[in-house]
């Protein structure tokens, strides 16, 4: 299971050492909620702060985009040292042409849905060209809120697709993640965890990683 702290939550004005508490995780990412006050109702770092935190670690940078045109990000954010590269269906119109171009750049490329889009708008072929599925279980925009139940079921349901296509993708969950949740979105198919304010929160963060494994 990767476990993706979500920096959204971390204290701001000390992020360079937020990010060496993590030094000694093991399969970790760091992810990144990249919104633009237009997708989503917030703004949050621009690539000068994300260029930075990738010199100052070896974990793999996880970017989010909650934005509207992210055709326009994919080359602005080529240099920055990101390794996934998550846009959002909904904010999409040619998604097999922006996971082409995006692929160019990126090692790991991903599709978000929103809590209230179907597993079953994203064609089977555009499923096969995935490295990551992001099912969001917040409505986007703020951390801190509570996870929504019935997005379990969408992992079930994008699990038996993934294996009924023998495919590889990561089924990653993000929004109101805890130690509560964990084991049963795992047992649903999940491979890939986001938390926030459940790390964050906490004195410990290798303790609170170590609780959503468990």
């Amino acid at each position: 299971m990767i476990v993706a702290p979500s920096l959204l939550s971390c204290d701001f004005l000390n992020i360079e050492s937020e990010l060496k508490k993590f030094d000694t995780a093991k399969d970790i990412w760091f992810h990144l909620d990249i919104m633009d006050s237009h997708f989503v109702p917030n703004l949050t770092f621009g690539s000068p702060i994300i260029k930075n935190m990738s010199k100052r670690t070896s974990h793999k940078l996880d970017a989010h985009l909650m934005v509207t045109n992210p055709d326009f990000f994919i080359e602005d954010m080529k240099d920055l040292g990101l390794h996934n590269f998550t846009f959002h269906w909904e904010a999409a119109t040619h998604h097999d042409r922006l996971i082409q171009k995006a692929k160019q750049y990126y090692p790991s490329v991903g599709v978000s849905l929103n809590p209230s889009t179907p597993v079953n708008v994203i064609p089977d072929y555009i499923l096969s060209k995935l490295d990551l599925v992001l099912l969001m279980s917040v409505n986007p925009g703020f951390g801190g809120q509570s996870f929504i139940e019935g997005v379990v079921d969408k992992v079930k349901e994008l699990n038996n697709l993934k294996k009924k296509y023998n495919l590889n993708f990561e089924i990653q969950v993000d929004g109101g993640v805890n130690d509560k949740n964990a084991k049963t979105l795992s047992e649903a198919g999940a491979t890939n965890l986001v938390a926030g304010s459940f790390i964050f929160k906490s004195d410990d963060y290798l303790k609170q990683i170590e609780l959503l494994r468990s």
